[in-house]
């Protein structure tokens, strides 16, 4: 019973910090973001609160417009018996399935099928710290680490300022979470390999089962739906087993095993990793970056305060954020106790434990600051690194001063001599000290900082500092009784007390819990598109109405999204029709978020464009004010073209660059003239053309449409559907081609005659 204590505190610590979620019916989401920034969800709300609700924290959006509602499509077209291949109501269609974040495939998923789907949102969120926790627990305990300094580490590294940071994406932490399993995975199966070489065989249990652990902490690392992440999951744990493996004899037979285990992840892992790679080779991803040489892309000098307060700089909670970039970027912090453990360990345990998270560490922090190490990487454009943007590097610096806290208390405990504490002591009492100086007389003298960023500075220095006085206090009396068994025990559970206060409070101030009504509520406005919306797409004029990727929770489409992969030629076709003139040369003048507003172009019309929303009255001849609840305006567009239609006729142009300038001749109309670019491989022979020719949709899923149509020539059908390679399309059952048309759609060669066309997304 006593093994499983720390599991239990770890049981026990999660559900006191998750304790409105569970308690009070809260969900660890930001919801109040939605009804408190955007319309019409405001709108519905305008009566109690005419400014908007309240909201927490702004810069927690992301799980709300992306995350929430990309797994919320996985997990509706699975209980339809569909593979979720495509999104069909974001950027006029877009991969779903292959966009790496839509986590499609995580095992964890399956509590989706369990509970109902916001419930099991919110338990996954509320799991991830505590995996966390429970499998760097083991991983330090293998270690033959101290019970206490095991149980110091996992909670330094689960209420880590990096997993306060990342809580609610439901991504982030899903993929990191893995990691001390993969390691100690690696540790069991080197010293079953060790021991036990003429016994390696699927019937040794022991090995068995650490082999499949390896496998499916690795491959559920890949699914969770952060790449950049994996990434680091993927070379820490791999360089963590090449230097296993020297240690453990370089013995052949482990070598060729996780050669085979890593193979096997390769396969396993492959219908994820083959659609992501096809999405980003069409995708825009290189354009519209942010560039590395802008501030926050590194972590900047500075920011390094956050490791010891992490709210100097202010708090995004409280509207007084002052440095550089992005708040939740930069914060590396663990507590203050568990920091003084790992610089502990830095300078007075020399073994190869605390050599290897020690190198990993700073080599953490020398490429996520802004180094010339750092810098190489993206003068010289490394292709996928030259868009991972360096400072989430702090998540192995967070995991690496967990480790070393808990080596640091481990020698703490074994050591008879305690006194080299106070050395460590000393180097952050006068870290803080020069603070202080800083706070109360250096500005004074340098004028760096505005006085009111100096006031929000000093408020935050207190609490930390008092955490340190006290914390300080108790490490200092434990270096004096060293020899007292029962009260170092007591000590050292105040320690774990004032540790967690430290962590909760930053924790509690940043993250959101909201009330159940708060998500994704139906409006009006919304009640009314879904009534007549049928297979056309909507609009906005403005960015604080309806966002992108809600109208995937409505069954909405749009010609807007918000997703780092969008699909290139898209991006091209919106940026021209932004411009008004064809010019389709980046940089397009958005990043990653794609909202058109220029309603007046007929791309527009093209996109298949019925209503447009808008917070203002709108003058023009193209639409007509149909419907308004409270601030936010519905017209129709009066001159939106069919989403699907024949033409009369096809012309032919050199390449893409003409095909955009010709969709752009006033002269020209699109409505019954498509242009093909000789890269579709079509000989358009004989003419074709429209003679009492219809095309009607019939049916209409993510990953599949029927079409009837009739035309009495041979003809020519366009679906103003975003082209995508994997999708087909087949005529009365016979494959046909499907070609590129009018620059971004897809369009096919039709007999004369009445046909049903079915299109279908594929996997591969």
């Amino acid at each position: 019973m006593k093994r499983f204590l720390p599991i239990f505190f770890l049981i026990f610590i999660s559900i006191l910090f998750f304790w409105q979620v569970i308690f009070r019916g809260n969900f660890p989401i930001p919801s109040d973001t939605i009804i408190g920034l955007y319309h019409p969800f405001r709108d519905l709300y305008s009566k109690e609160y005419p400014r908007g609700v309240p909201f927490k924290n702004f810069l927690t959006t992301d799980p709300v417009r992306q995350q929430y509602p990309w797994r919320k499509l996985s997990v509706e077209n699975f209980k339809k018996g569909e593979i979720p291949i495509w999104n069909p109501y974001s950027f006029s269609g877009t991969p779903h399935f292959a966009n790496f974040q839509s986590a499609t495939f995580y095992p964890l998923n399956i509590l989706f099928f369990i509970s109902p789907f916001d419930l099991s949102w919110s338990f996954l969120i509320l799991l991830s710290p505590f995996l966390a926790g429970v499998f760097l627990y083991f991983f330090l305990f293998n270690l033959k680490l101290n019970r206490w300094a095991c149980l110091l580490g996992a909670i330094s590294f689960s209420f880590s300022g990096f997993f306060i940071s990342w809580l609610e994406w439901n991504t982030v932490l899903h993929t990191a979470l893995w990691l001390p399993l993969i390691l100690l995975s690696i540790d069991k199966i080197l010293n079953e390999s060790k021991t036990k070489v003429y016994k390696i065989s699927i019937l040794n249990f022991q090995f068995s089962i650490w082999s499949l652990i390896f496998i499916f902490s690795l491959t559920s690392s890949f699914f969770a739906g952060h790449l950049q992440i994996f990434f680091y999951v993927f070379m820490v744990s791999f360089i963590y087993l090449i230097a296993r493996w020297f240690q453990y004899g370089k013995g052949k037979r482990a070598l060729l095993l996780f050669t085979i285990y890593y193979l096997l992840f390769t396969i396993f892992t492959v219908f994820q990793w083959y659609p992501t790679l096809q999405f980003i080779l069409f995708s825009g991803r290189e354009i519209d970056q942010i560039l590395w040489q802008n501030p926050g892309w590194f972590i900047p000098w500075q920011n390094l305060v956050q490791f010891i307060v992490p709210d100097f700089f202010g708090n995004p909670t409280t509207l007084n954020y002052w440095g550089v970039f992005n708040y939740g970027e930069f914060v590396g912090y663990i507590g203050v106790a568990p920091l003084i453990f790992s610089l502990f360990a830095l300078f007075s345990r020399h073994d190869k434990k605390t050599l290897f998270f020690g190198s990993l560490f700073f080599v953490s922090l020398i490429f996520s600051l802004p180094t010339i190490f750092a810098k190489l990487l993206f003068i010289f454009n490394i292709p996928f690194l030259n868009t991972a943007q360096p400072s989430r590097l702090i998540f192995i610096s967070d995991f690496s001063l967990a480790v070393l806290a808990s080596l640091g208390l481990d020698f703490f405990i074994k050591q008879k001599s305690k006194r080299g504490i106070i050395y460590i002591l000393l180097f952050l009492t006068f870290a803080f000290f020069s603070l202080w100086i800083f706070v109360f007389y250096g500005n004074k003298l340098l004028n760096l900082v505005s006085p009111e960023n100096i006031h929000v500075g000093k408020n935050n220095l207190i609490l930390p500092s008092l955490v340190l006085i006290s914390t300080g206090f108790i490490m200092t009396l434990l270096a004096i009784l060293k020899d007292n068994k029962k009260l170092l025990s007591f000590f050292i559970f105040l320690i774990f007390i004032v540790t967690i206060f430290d962590l909760f409070r930053f924790g509690w101030k940043f993250t959101p819990f909201t009330k159940k009504e708060y998500l994704f509520p139906n409006t009006k406005t919304i009640n009314f598109l879904q009534k007549n919306l049928g297979n056309f797409r909507i609009m906005t004029t403005d960015s604080r109405i309806f966002p992108p990727n809600f109208s995937i929770i409505y069954g909405l489409q749009s010609i807007d999204g918000y997703d780092p992969l969008f699909l290139r030629r898209y991006g091209e076709l919106i940026a021209s029709s932004e411009r008004g003139e064809p010019n389709i040369n980046p940089p397009f003048g958005f990043n990653r978020i794609i909202t058109p507003h220029n309603f007046e172009s007929k791309i527009i019309n093209l996109l298949g464009v019925k209503y447009v929303l808008s917070l203002s009255d709108i003058r023009s001849e193209k639409l007509e004010k149909v419907f308004q609840e409270g601030e936010t305006r519905v017209y129709e567009n009066k001159e939106v073209l069919p989403r699907v239609f024949f033409v009369r006729k096809v012309q032919i142009m050199k390449g893409k660059d003409e095909a955009i300038k010709k969709m752009f001749d006033k002269d020209f109309d699109l409505r019954n003239t498509a242009i093909v670019e000789p890269s579709a491989g079509v000989n358009i022979n004989p003419p074709l053309g429209c003679t009492k020719c219809e095309a009607l949709i019939g049916y209409y899923s993510e990953n599949k449409i029927v079409i009837k149509t009739h035309n009495q020539s041979d003809g020519f059908l366009v679906l103003t559907d975003s082209f995508y390679p994997s999708w087909t399309a087949e005529i009365d059952g016979r494959r046909t081609k499907i070609i590129l048309a009018d620059f971004n759609f897809r369009s096919l060669i039709v007999p004369k005659g009445s046909h049903e066309i079915v299109f279908k997304a594929n996997l591969l």
